[in-house]
């Protein structure tokens, strides 16, 4: 299967985010998309979340309620294993954009509104301390930095470059 963009997501600030039919990806990040915290969220190191469809599949079996959008990231990917992501990958998408993954993203209190087992379903010690090994690798979603600017769409390509 071929890895494609599923959803992009975009709110005001916090969660959920809430599905656009395009975006302009730049290094600030979704042109429309809001950061209720700053000081913790955005910035061109951390100017896009993603989250695989398959790591919201495996909370949906441990009983959460969730769905794109609704962990708070910008890009909702399918077909890409999110355990194999890596910091300094970087990934085309669409015709134009290229992001670079620098760092798992960190669960804030925000995501309590998920369940009080959100946080340790999604991260654990051996993320925190770069552990690739772990089966939490990236349920937690990873942040982006943009390389290249352009508009993304859902059914996009995702391309290892």
């Amino acid at each position: 299967m071929s890895a494609t963009v599923l959803q992009i997501n975009v709110s005001r600030g916090g969660v959920p985010k809430l599905p656009v039919a395009e975006a302009h990806l730049d290094a600030a990040g979704l042109a429309v998309d809001g950061h209720a915290h700053p000081r913790f969220h955005g910035g061109p190191r951390q100017a896009v979340l993603l989250i695989a469809e398959e790591a919201i599949d495996e909370l949906k079996a441990l009983g959460f309620a969730v769905y794109p959008g609704a962990l708070g990231e910008n890009i909702t990917t399918r077909g890409l294993d999110c355990r194999a992501w890596r910091i300094g990958q970087r990934w085309r998408i669409g015709a134009s954009a290229i992001v670079e993954f620098t760092k798992v993203r960190v669960p804030c209190k925000t995501l309590l509104v998920h369940g009080a087992g959100i946080h340790a379903a999604i991260y654990d010690e051996q993320v925190k301390a770069g552990d690739t090994s772990s089966p939490k690798w990236c349920l937690s979603g990873m942040y982006a930095s943009v390389a290249a600017p352009g508009v993304i769409r859902p059914g996009d390509s995702v391309v290892a470059c």
